[in-house]
C-alpha cells in the first residue's frame, strides 16, 4: 500500500475526493479551526448524541419518573439495549455485552468473578505496558484475597527496554500451571501495537487459565469476533473510538458459557429485571451480561453513547477499519519520506504491518518531544504526548481527512527545520 501514496498536498486532497466515508465528517462537531488528532484519548462530539442527550432531557423535564419505563429508550433497560447495539461492533451476542460503570470498575467487578486461587494456580498474569489504573487493579484484587503481591502478580516485559512492544511468544511462556487468570490490553496504549487476542485465547485456555482483555484502545475502531475468539471477559471504555462523550458509561463483555458464575461484585441493577423491585435481600442476578451491573445507568451520559453508536452502526466497523488503515499507513509514509531518520531524530514505535496496528501512530523523538507537542498545539494541531518522549497522532476514519494528515506531517517538519519548539518550556503540565 506505501507505494501507492505521493508526498504532495495534490495526492492528499484527490485521497479526500475519492474517499467513500468522507460524508461522515459532517455528522461530527469540529472543534474550531484546528486539526483533531487525538481520537485515540477522547473522540470528537457526534451530532446524533447532542439529539439523544436533548431526547433524554426532554423526557426527564416532561415525564419525570415515568421515563424509567416510558421513554423512547426506557431508562430501566438502557443499559442492556445499548449493549446489544454494540454487540456487532464485538462479535459478541446482545445479551453478552453491557454498557455500565467506568472501565476500572468493570475490571474489578470481572476479577473478582475470575480469579480464583486453587492449588498453586494463584498468580494473574499481565504486562508492564498496560494503562496503570489496570495494574493498580489487579494489585488491589490481590490483596483482597490476603497474598503478596510480589509472588502473585506477573508481569511480562517489553521486547526491550527502550520500545513499547510486546512479543506474544514471552506471553505465551509466562502461561504457567500457576496462573490462574491472565489480563492484557488488545491495544497497547503507548506503541498501539495490536496483540494478536485469538492466539493468545487458545493458547491461554490449553493451560487452562481464563483470560480477558481492556479493549479500550480497539472498540470501535477495530473489529473484534469474541465468541469466535472464545474469549472469557473484555470491557472498555466509550469516550475513544467509540465516541461517546468524557467521562462516559464503559462496557463489558461476557462469554455467554459463563453465565452461571456468580457476579461478586454485586449490587442492585444486576437483579434479574422482573424481581428487581421485590427488593428482595437475596441477589438473584441476570444470567447475562447484565448481571454484572453495580448501580443505576446515568441515563444522561447513556444517550451520549446512544447517538455515537448510531453513526458507527450506519457505517459499519469494516468500513471504519478500512479507512482507519490508510489513514495511518498514509501518516507512516509521509514520516519516512519528509522526515527520513538520517536527517531526523525521529522514528516512527507503533508496528508497521497494519494487521498488528490499532488507530493510532505513535512518532518516538528525543528530549525536545514536549515542547515539539507544545508547538503542534499552538499552531492549531492537537495529538497527544506520551512521557518520556512520544507523540501520538490518532486519524479518526469518521471524521479525519487525508489532507489533515498531510497538514500534520508537513507541520511537524516545519517546527523541527525552523527549530520553533524552543520557545516553548520543557515542563509538563498536568494533562498531557
Amino acid at each position: 500500500m506505501t507505494n501507492l501514496f505521493e508526498t504532495t498536498e495534490q495526492f492528499a486532497l484527490q485521497m479526500d475526493k475519492q474517499d467513500p466515508l468522507a460524508h461522515f465528517r459532517d455528522r461530527f462537531f469540529l472543534p474550531g479551526k484546528t486539526i483533531y488528532m487525538d481520537g485515540n484519548s477522547l473522540g470528537l462530539m457526534p451530532k446524533d448524541s447532542e439529539e439523544s442527550i436533548h431526547r433524554v432531557m426532554r423526557e426527564w423535564k416532561t415525564q419525570a419518573i415515568d421515563g424509567w419505563l416510558q421513554a423512547k429508550i426506557p431508562w430501566f433497560y438502557m443499559a442492556e439495549t445499548l449493549g446489544a447495539l454494540a454487540a456487532p461492533l464485538v462479535g459478541a451476542e446482545e445479551n453478552e455485552v453491557v454498557c455500565t460503570g467506568t472501565t476500572t470498575v468493570n475490571l474489578h467487578s470481572l476479577i473478582s468473578t475470575f480469579y480464583h486461587t486453587q492449588g498453586k494456580r494463584t498468580k494473574i498474569l499481565a504486562d508492564e505496558l498496560n494503562f496503570p489504573s489496570d495494574i493498580y487493579a489487579l494489585k488491589g484484587q490481590i490483596k483482597l484475597k490476603g497474598l503478596p503481591v510480589e509472588n502473585n502478580l506477573v508481569l511480562v516485559p517489553s521486547v526491550a527496554s527502550d520500545n513499547q512492544l510486546l512479543d506474544e511468544n514471552k506471553i505465551i511462556e509466562a502461561m504457567t500451571d500457576e496462573i490462574a487468570v491472565a489480563l492484557f490490553p488488545s491495544v497497547l496504549y503507548r506503541s498501539g501495537q495490536l496483540l494478536d487476542i485469538p492466539l493468545l485465547t487458545k493458547k491461554a485456555h490449553e493451560k487452562g487459565i481464563i483470560i480477558g482483555f481492556d479493549c479500550s484502545h480497539s472498540v470501535g475502531g477495530v473489529p473484534h469476533h469474541f465468541d469466535q475468539w472464545d474469549v472469557d471477559f473484555a470491557f472498555w471504555c466509550s469516550y475513544k473510538y467509540m465516541n461517546g462523550g468524557p467521562g462516559s458509561p464503559a462496557f463489558l463483555y461476557i462469554n455467554k458459557r459463563h453465565f452461571q458464575k456468580e457476579p461478586l461484585l454485586a449490587g442492585w441493577f444486576g437483579c434479574i429485571k422482573e424481581k428487581q423491585f421485590d427488593m428482595s435481600l437475596d441477589f438473584e442476578y441476570t444470567r447475562a451480561a447484565g448481571g454484572w451491573q453495580i448501580s443505576s445507568p446515568s441515563a444522561l451520559s447513556a444517550a451520549a453513547v446512544q447517538g455515537a453508536l448510531k453513526v458507527h452502526l450506519e457505517v459499519g466497523i469494516e468500513r471504519i477499519r478500512e479507512k482507519s488503515i490508510r489513514l495511518t499507513e498514509y501518516l507512516i509514509f509521509l514520516v519516512d519520506h519528509l522526515l527520513p531518520p538520517g536527517k531526523y531524530n525521529i522514528s516512527i514505535a507503533t508496528p508497521r504491518n497494519p494487521e498488528r496496528r490499532s488507530g493510532h501512530v505513535a512518532i518516538r523523538g528525543n528530549d525536545n518531544t514536549w515542547r515539539i507537542h507544545q508547538a503542534l498545539k499552538a499552531g492549531g494541531i492537537i495529538p497527544d504526548f506520551r512521557p518520556p518522549n512520544m507523540i501520538r497522532f490518532a486519524p479518526i476514519a469518521l471524521y479525519n481527512t487525508f489532507h489533515e494528515v498531510w497538514q500534520t506531517i508537513n507541520r511537524l517538519k516545519q517546527i523541527i527545520d525552523n527549530k520553533e519548539y524552543e520557545s516553548f518550556p520543557a515542563e509538563r503540565s498536568a494533562i498531557t
